[in-house]
Order: structure tokens, then C-alpha cells, then sequence
């Protein structure tokens, strides 16, 4: 019998007792010790089966574009009935149509399981000695569970994959954000959503799919749309399909690599080598063939997008960068941008505009993640949540975000300045590499608590955005000298007297800038909302002196 991810148990589950249970996607809505949230052993497919139960709620039981929002998501027994109508379209083997595999029975020799994780190794790596951080074959077999998640998270992240092999409908390594409403408690605490809440608060507004419809929006119900050159059929860019319901469901199971799994049979005491869990028939490889679908431009309801400069009709995803997310990071995906240029993810801006009224005495996150990619190659695996700030209703509501925005430049003009003044410590060739890149970690790690206390005061009512910009340029002031002198003053009395002097007078200068004279302290001022200083005068001369 075929293994079906509606109807079969296969998602692991933290319940709120502790306890891991393993569940079918309908049972994310039992009160019974709720489901907390996926208990899989890697951040990436924790990230991913988020993604999938939202995708799967908006294909079958999403809240309507004319309701009142309500917290509450519906009903158990709603879910399972939605859910058990798409199940003919959620085997992983069998006979018929698999999920997210190609249509076709593809034929060749199969790679290893492991190619379905974006961090594994290739064959290629692995000839030339390259694969010391992820063995090429470390994995030999995948039971059916830990195959599904693998296989959904390789198809909507998809990096480049060698020639003909396609990325994800949003690139390779896509940014992904959810929102996570945070309550409290009858006790005051903030407590976490279940899993359930976490996944209404995210799911896009629309039209259930009508199973009848199934091979439109599920692309591996259909013939296979393949990409190969001089194609008079079916070559050439997938776009959308124009019922914008049917396209938002297509949107979260996106099937650019045309792959087929191969299982084989090893009885009731298999076991697979990522999760340890018993099951009958396991995944030991993977058949692969180029040129699957080639997407044109989609819009992803939960990732960031921005505008291609010089053509405003075109927009492209945003993918993670490298390293820690912070508020440094914020715009475009937690704040709004001001110059429009990046756009933030549709759940954010729908949760904020419309759905956030529901929810009292709330405490917004957002869950940030994706892996961050060189082409082919993962530099990184981004995991982060980030305070999401939600700026009252009313005519100072405009300000409030504006005022939040420049508390954001104002840091990322402190920290340019403090690099270039370091760049007398280091070098210019230290300052842009090993020891700057240290030392502006260690100023995000300092600033991002003062960065969201600040911004985190102006959604209060009656915020005075004075009182918190001048309360933060003191805060930015302290740390900027405090990491200078950390590198700065440690072995100065030994080094040559020009480069003492230098650093010295890199020193003086960013006083100056952070009290506000010269071209970059007026630009820090004006960015924090500060009237700027006027010049003291000294000895019948106007001078600029520090504060």
C-alpha cells in the first residue's frame, strides 16, 4: 500500500508536555497535549514543514478573503474531512502519481538518498577531496517519513544544481518568514502559539482548491512542464496560473527538479539512517533527470521580495545572507522599506494589516530562515527570530515607523564610521576582512538589544520618538568607543608615532561623528531625528568639538 502524507502518521511533533509524537498533518489540530511544533532533526526540514502544513491549510481549508479574521483556526474535524478530499494526491510511492516526483517512471542509474539534503556533498566533490565538512554518501537510506521531508524541502529551495537542473520558483535558498503571535497567558506569562495557531497566522486568504482541480495545482498530478531548449510546446518560463487561488497553492508545492525516488523492501525491522524510525520500505536513492520546470516570476506569499533596479514591473525573491540576522537585516523584512525597493513577505503585511486586532495582549515574532547559498555550495543555514513591531493605527503611525527606520541607519552609519576609524588599527586589507568582520559581529551583538528596545518604545502609545532617539545615540556612543578602545588602545604606546597619531585622530573623529558635527555626524543626527549641533566656538573661531 502506498505511503500518503494525508493519511499516514510521519510528521514528527514536540506536544506541549514534551513528549515527541509522531502525527498525520490533520492531527496538528487535536487539544488533546497540542503539537508545539515540528520535532524533525534539522532546522532546515523544521523550517520547511512549517511552510508545508501552510501550504497544505491554504489548499484545503484557508480563512476567506471576506471574513472577519478570527485567532481560532477551524475546527478539527473540518481540517481532517478538507484535508482526506487532496489525499489521492499525496502518495510518496506506489503506482500512480508520487508526490513532488516526476510523472513519468524516470529510468538511469540512481544517486545516492543523501543528494535530496541541500548540504550534502556531490559525487563531484567527493572525487576531488573537497567533501571534509558533509561526507559525500553519508547516508545510505531514508525511511519514507524523513524521504517526504527532504524531498519537499530540496523542491522549494532548490540551489542551482549542475546543467538543466533548476532551481526553486524562488531561487536557490529563498528567505522564508513566518509570523508567531505570542499571547499571554491567564498568569502573565508570554507563552508561544501551538502549532495550529502558528500555522492559521500565516495562511494566505483565499478560495479552498476544488479536488477536482488537483492537477492544476499540484504539478506532479500532471505531465511533467520540462524546460528543454527549442521545446515548441512546453519550453520556456512557467508563470502563474491566472486563477490567483490555484497559483497560490502551486506556489507552495513548486516542482522544478524532475526526480523519482527508488524504494526498496526490508521488512518490518528497517530502519533509516537519519531518524532511526522503523518503517517496512525505504528510500535508497534518487533518480534525476535535467530540465524539469523552469519558473518564471512567482510571488511566495511567505518570503521578501525587491524590485530589480531600473525595471519596476520586476521583482525577485530575497535570499539570506551569511552570518548573524539582526537589525541590520530589518528592512524590507521586519520594517517596511522607505524607498519601496524591497517588499515584505504577504503574511507579514496581511497579519499586520488585518489579522493582528484578534489577537490580545499580543507579542509579535518573526521566525526567519533559509539557507544561505554560493550558487551550488551552502555557506550557511540562517535560523533567527526577530521582534516584529506593530505601530498604532493612527495619524503618528507614519512617524512611529519612519522614526523606527532611521534608528536603523543610524546604526549601520555608526558601525561603517567605527570600521573606518579601526582601518588605522588594522590596516585597510584587516578592516574589510578577519579582524573588522570580528569587530562588527561584536557591534551587532551590542547594538541589537538597543536597536529593538528603541524601536520596540515607539509602538507604545504616546511614544516620544525624541526621548528615544537621544536615550539611543548615547547607547551607540558608549559602544562605538568601547570596541575602538578594545582594539585600539591594547599595544598603541609601542607602535611607530605617525601610526599612533592616526589612530588617535581616528579616534577624535568618530567623536565627532557621533556627537553630531561634520558631513557623517549631521547625517547620523538627521537619521535619528536630532536637532543637529551648532558649532562651539572657541578662541573667537568656530571649531568642532565633541559633545
Amino acid at each position: 500500500m502506498a505511503f500518503n502524507l494525508i493519511r499516514d502518521p510521519w510528521i514528527p511533533v514536540t506536544c506541549r508536555s514534551g513528549r515527541i509524537r509522531v502525527i498525520r498533518p490533520a492531527e496538528i489540530a487535536l487539544a488533546d497535549d497540542p503539537a508545539m511544533a515540528p520535532a524533525w532533526p534539522r532546522a532546515d526540514f523544521n523550517l520547511a514543514c512549517l511552510e508545508l502544513l501552510i501550504g497544505l491549510m491554504r489548499a484545503a481549508c484557508p480563512p476567506s478573503r471576506d471574513m472577519v479574521w478570527k485567532a481560532e483556526p477551524p475546527d478539527a474535524a473540518l481540517l481532517d474531512a478538507r484535508l482526506e478530499a487532496l489525499a489521492p494526491a499525496f502518495d510518496l510511492d506506489g503506482d500512480g502519481p508520487r508526490f513532488l516526483q516526476d510523472f513519468e517512471t524516470l529510468q538511469g542509474e540512481a544517486n545516492g538518498i543523501d543528494m535530496l539534503l541541500i548540504d550534502s556533498a556531490g559525487a563531484a566533490t567527493s572525487r576531488k577531496k573537497a567533501d571534509l565538512m558533509a561526507r559525500y554518501g553519508r547516508y545510505g537510506r531514508f525511511g519514507r517519513a524523513a524521504a517526504a521531508m527532504a524531498l519537499f524541502t530540496l523542491q522549494s529551495q532548490a540551489p542551482a544544481g549542475g546543467a538543466g537542473n533548476r532551481t526553486s520558483m524562488r531561487g536557490g535558498g529563498p528567505m522564508i518568514t513566518l509570523v508567531e503571535p505570542r499571547i499571554e497567558d491567564a498568569q502573565g506569562r508570554v507563552v508561544p502559539p501551538d502549532l495550529y495557531r502558528m500555522v492559521w497566522a500565516n495562511v494566505p486568504p483565499g478560495l479552498a482548491l476544488d479536488p477536482q482541480d488537483m492537477a492544476l495545482a499540484f504539478p506532479w498530478m500532471r505531465p511533467t512542464v520540462t524546460s528543454e531548449k527549442g521545446q515548441a510546446v512546453q519550453g520556456g518560463d512557467h508563470h502563474p496560473s491566472q486563477d490567483k487561488d490555484i497559483a497560490v497553492v502551486e506556489a507552495f508545492f513548486g516542482m522544478p527538479r524532475r526526480l523519482r525516488l527508488v524504494f526498496t523492501e526490508v521488512g518490518a525491522d528497517g530502519r533509516c539512517d537519519l531518524t532511526g524510525d522503523p518503517d517496512a520500505r525505504l528510500a535508497t536513492g534518487v533518480i534525476q533527470r535535467p530540465y524539469g520546470t523552469n519558473y518564471g516570476v512567482w510571488r511566495h506569499p511567505l518570503t521578501p521580495y525587491y524590485k530589480v533596479k531600473g525595471k519596476d514591473e520586476e521583482i525577485l525573491p530575497v535570499h539570506p545572507k551569511p552570518g548573524r540576522f539582526g537589525y541590520r537585516n530589518w528592512l524590507g523584512v521586519v520594517l517596511k522599506d522607505p524607498e519601496e525597493g524591497r517588499l515584505r513577505a504577504d503574511n507579514v503585511g496581511v497579519f499586520l494589516d488585518s489579522r493582528i486586532a484578534s489577537y490580545p495582549r499580543v507579542e509579535l515574532s518573526l521566525l526567519v530562515g533559509g539557507w544561505a547559498m554560493s550558487n551550488m555550495s551552502p555557506l550557511d543555514f540562517v535560523h533567527a527570530r526577530q521582534p516584529l513591531f506593530h505601530f498604532a493605527d493612527d495619524e503618528r503611525r507614519a512617524d512611529m515607523e519612519f522614526a523606527a527606520i532611521g534608528f536603523v541607519e543610524a546604526a549601520r552609519l555608526v558601525e561603517r564610521n567605527l570600521l573606518g576609524a579601526a582601518s588605522t588599527v588594522f590596516g585597510d586589507a584587516g578592516a574589510d576582512k578577519g579582524d573588522g568582520a570580528e569587530l562588527a559581529e561584536r557591534f551587532h551583538a551590542a547594538v541589537q538589544g538597543m536597536i529593538e528596545k528603541a524601536v520596540g518604545a515607539l509602538t507604545a502609545p504616546g511614544a516620544d520618538p525624541a526621548e528615544m532617539a537621544e536615550a539611543l545615540r548615547r547607547d551607540l556612543h558608549g559602544v562605538a568607543f568601547t570596541l575602538f578602545d578594545s582594539v585600539a588602545i591594547p599595544g598603541l604606546a609601542e607602535r611607530e608615532p605617525e601610526d599612533a597619531a592616526r589612530i588617535v585622530e581616528a579616534r577624535r573623529n568618530l567623536g565627532l561623528m557621533l556627537s553630531g558635527y561634520r558631513k557623517q555626524g549631521q547625517e547620523f543626527f538627521d537619521r535619528l531625528g536630532l536637532p543637529i549641533p551648532e558649532p562651539k566656538k572657541r578662541a573667537g573661531k568656530a571649531k568642532e568639538v565633541p559633545a
